[in-house]
């Protein structure tokens, strides 16, 4: 499954939308791509599925990527 993760850089950052930055990340649960995360010290806002139509436009923007954890 993919997920796309809403986070801060900074764990001691107040979430802010301007600063929220996101990023997808395949993992079997949420709790897997979590468990992937753990090291970076991100503050994670939100993790979300991504799949069908939603998956669909989430690849016609150009900086569309996963990352590989």
């Amino acid at each position: 499954m993919l997920f796309k993760i809403y986070f801060q850089e900074r764990l001691n950052e107040v979430p802010i939308r301007e600063n929220t930055k996101s990023l997808f990340v395949e993992g079997d649960s949420e709790k897997d791509v979590r468990k992937k995360l753990a090291d970076r010290g991100y503050n994670i806002e939100f993790v979300q599925e991504v799949k069908g139509v939603y998956l669909q436009y989430e690849k016609q923007d150009e900086d569309f990527n996963v990352l590989e954890i």
